[in-house]
């Protein structure tokens, strides 16, 4: 794959643009990749790079230093926020927009995922854990609760009684039992890490990108509701990709059997 010199304006992440994939590399090894204010602010931004180039298929989320993929908040201006800063949209705000991004989004865990960082993991559309990753919500140790997601998203991924074990108790799990559980959709040895998200990414760039996005939204925003309205939602989506060019695209390609030249549109 070509790949284009990192950006150079960021002080916290490091970005490398692959054909097709994004790669955004947090880059605190010397702090566990720890998440703080300039570094989610640095994230936000990148994040809107990602969604206005049209060329990028996939975000791909991965720590630097081997160690962490991201060990959580800074503890330091953790400790210095008042109450009613838990209401700006902060960290849980940028998580959901990891969540609702309209394009594929991975994360590579290698190394701990704790607190924010597990949170981060969890908003993405696939996880894929290494042999020295660990997962864990320990936020309840420092008296106060997952306040990221963390409660809801692991909840959804893990079910209920699992999700409560883990906030509850602050167990932090390996790569094995997060696949094992459902916390991450793929596992493997660190020595693997590389080919195997090389592998996940090359499939889902190859996908319609606007089919990709309704794919989404519909998985979403129907998980929550009745399921006649959930189909709906579907319906109407389906609605939506029946009318495109890249539906002409991709069936045509199907039927002359070459590989499809999607448009995004």
């Amino acid at each position: 794959m070509n790949t284009t010199e990192p950006s150079n304006h960021y002080e916290c992440i490091e970005i490398k643009i692959e054909k097709g994939i994004f790669r955004l590399i947090i880059n605190r090894p010397e702090v566990r990749n720890a998440l703080d204010n300039n570094m989610l602010a640095e994230i936000d931004t990148a994040l809107d790079e990602a969604k206005q180039n049209d060329e990028v298929k996939a975000l791909i989320i991965e720590g630097a230093g081997g160690k962490s993929f991201a060990a959580g908040a800074d503890i330091k201006q953790l400790h210095a926020r008042k109450p009613l800063e838990a209401l700006i949209p902060g960290m849980q705000g940028l998580y959901s927009k990891i969540e609702n991004f309209p394009k594929v989004t991975i994360a590579v865990v290698n190394g701990y995922a704790l607190g924010g960082g597990c949170e981060l993991a969890m908003a993405c559309d696939i996880r894929i854990a290494s042999n020295k990753a660990k997962f864990g919500l320990p936020e309840l140790n420092l008296g106060i609760i997952p306040g990221a997601g963390g409660t809801q998203r692991l909840a959804r991924l893990i079910g209920k009684s699992r999700a409560l074990d883990m906030i509850l108790t602050g167990r932090i799990i390996d790569g094995e039992e997060a696949e094992r559980i459902g916390l991450a959709n793929y596992y493997v040895h660190e020595e693997e890490l590389h080919s195997k998200v090389a592998e996940i990414a090359a499939k889902v760039i190859k996908k319609g990108p606007i089919a990709v996005q309704l794919a989404k939204y519909a998985v979403h925003k129907g998980f929550d509701i009745d399921t006649d309205t959930a189909l709906w939602l579907e319906k109407l989506s389906q609605a939506v990709a029946l009318g495109t060019e890249d539906k002409q695209e991709g069936t045509l390609a199907f039927i002359e059997k070459r590989k499809a030249n999607f448009k995004n549109r």
